[in-house]
């Protein structure tokens, strides 16, 4: 008799299974086919992406290379081209090394306006706008107004990652300006600084020799 039971009871299990198939099984494998393929989707991006930043990786070590062997115009074109495929990083990055490539291939020119268009995009980070106003104003050093570049240069001196270079620079346009005063106090605070880079310092006290402190 316990065996009659059994049986009635595993068939109306499998009765019961057969019904929920019927009504649920074309869901669960919906369900299934879009759990695979979401998978299979989210393998094929993460390959494709990782494709990508090699490619990225390799084209812009070549052009690093290029720069390191001299070539300065053919990696000023290749960063060039770099940057206009390139994910934002990467064609920030690849800027940068643009405008110093065409800086140390005779055109600070160009440099300039690459320096200037990044220091104006707002797409981007704020310390590397300030970074390009202050490689905007070391390409002018020689040449440029002092005044108008001391201005553009202050605030990047009062505060931040850039202040020593920024008040290093601010000395020597105070010296070129004849205003020898300015100048001995921005040394001050840059040798005084132990916060200061060590070659920013030596540079600094060397600087304050020369002035007699």
């Amino acid at each position: 008799m316990a065996d009659i039971f059994e049986e009635v009871d595993e068939e109306l299990k499998e009765e019961n299974l057969k019904k929920l198939w019927d009504r649920y099984g074309r869901f669960l494998i919906a369900a299934v086919v879009l759990l695979v393929g979401g998978v299979a989707a989210f393998k094929f991006w993460e390959a494709y992406t990782q494709d990508q930043r090699q490619a990225y990786s390799e084209a812009f070590i070549s052009a690093i290379s290029l720069a390191e062997e001299g070539k300065n115009s053919d990696a000023a074109a290749a960063f060039t081209v770099f940057a206009e495929d390139a994910s934002a990083g990467y064609a920030m990055l690849a800027r940068f090394r643009e405008a110093a490539a065409r800086r140390k291939d005779g055109d600070p020119g160009a440099a300039i306006d690459i320096y200037e268009t990044l220091a104006a995009d707002d797409s981007i980070e704020s310390l590397y706008r300030d970074l390009a106003v202050l490689l905007s104003v070391m390409a002018q050093a020689d040449t440029g107004d002092a005044k108008a570049l001391s201005d553009r240069l202050a605030p990047l001196a009062a505060e931040g990652p850039w202040r020593h270079t920024a008040g290093e620079y601010l000395g020597l346009f105070a010296l070129r300006q004849g205003d020898t005063a300015t100048a001995r106090k921005r040394f001050e605070a840059i040798a005084d600084d132990a916060q200061a880079p060590q070659g920013a310092r030596q540079r600094a006290a060397e600087l304050l020799q020369t002035l007699g402190k």
